[in-house]
């Protein structure tokens, strides 16, 4: 103990708090669990927790903690997660154990599939997954796609096998690593944004396009392109900028759909009633708007 207070001494620079004995502390812990386990005390909970963060990969290598590091167990936890390609026909679920932000620097627990999925477009598939760690430490992993409730899982006994040292180093090289981690998080949401993006501009404008002068269609067409060449390389600025410049696009686009919805509906109440809107609202009947659950 001498050689440790002078290595934080000198680490520090300040007087170390003497006023606890290390070895009065490890006997009186272990003399209270093992009051515990005989049941001769009886006011006392030992509580164990998740050594480190468990979770998925997703969408850009990106690795998304669905329980955290110290959660007190049993614990379970669901997040909804949906695909990243249309008409895409199985997902795969690849656990991780970790801190890092990048999938590929954590452990992987294992992989599973979830197959046989619908058709749909990407982002309406709803795949619910879910952590279930028992008592004993043991984790649950499923993967259940609400459409079909079809549902695939895995069970891992070893999450806790490493050893303490080995907890440690992962933590540290996730605190070394913190600013480098969250750089390449944010390129890779950054990436993920501009291509939902796309995607999304690409439907509206096959969807509804026809209802825009060439003018208007132009005017999205442009930054649209734009983005796609910035997506082709790999300057994260320049995915940025284009980003921004195609939301702008967009919603100039979108406020011109609206304006021409609005104008169909009023044409059509006009038609209908040979009359304007509002010229006679006795016929207006009081609704509420009920979210059906």
């Amino acid at each position: 103990m001498p050689a440790v207070l002078d290595l934080i001494q000198s680490m520090t620079g300040k007087e170390p708090n003497r006023s606890v004995n290390p070895d009065e502390v490890v006997a009186a812990g272990a003399a209270i669990q093992a009051g515990v386990l005989r049941g001769d005390v009886k006011d006392v909970l030992l509580l164990d927790v998740t050594p480190l963060s468990l979770g998925i990969e997703t969408k850009g290598g990106v690795m998304t903690k669905l329980i955290e590091r110290n959660t007190t167990i049993p614990t379970r936890r669901t997040e909804v997660f949906t695909t990243a390609d249309d008409m895409q026909p199985s997902v795969e679920i690849h656990v991780l154990q970790g801190e890092r932000e990048m999938a590929n620097y954590n452990k992987t627990l294992g992989k599973f599939q979830l197959v046989d999925l619908p058709p749909a477009p990407r982002g309406v598939p709803q795949i619910e997954v879910t952590f279930d760690i028992d008592a004993n430490g043991i984790v649950h992993v499923s993967a259940k796609d609400r459409a079909t409730s079809k549902e695939q899982s895995m069970t891992i006994t070893g999450q806790s096998s490493l050893s303490k040292d080995d907890i440690n180093k992962m933590v540290k090289d996730a605190e070394a690593h913190g600013e480098e981690d969250k750089k390449r998080r944010e390129e890779a949401e950054v990436r993920n944004n501009a291509d939902s993006l796309v995607y999304q501009t690409e439907k509206v404008l096959r969807e509804q396009g026809e209802k825009l002068s060439e003018e208007e269609r132009t005017a999205v067409e442009g930054p649209l392109a734009d983005l796609r060449a910035a997506l082709n390389g790999s300057d994260n600025e320049t995915i940025k900028s284009a980003t921004e410049k195609l939301m702008t696009a967009s919603q100039a686009f979108s406020q011109k759909l609206y304006e021409a919805a609005a104008r169909d509906t009023n044409a059509a109440g006009t038609s209908a009633s040979g009359q304007a809107p509002g010229e006679n609202d006795s016929d207006i009947v009081d609704a509420e708007i009920v979210d059906e659950k």
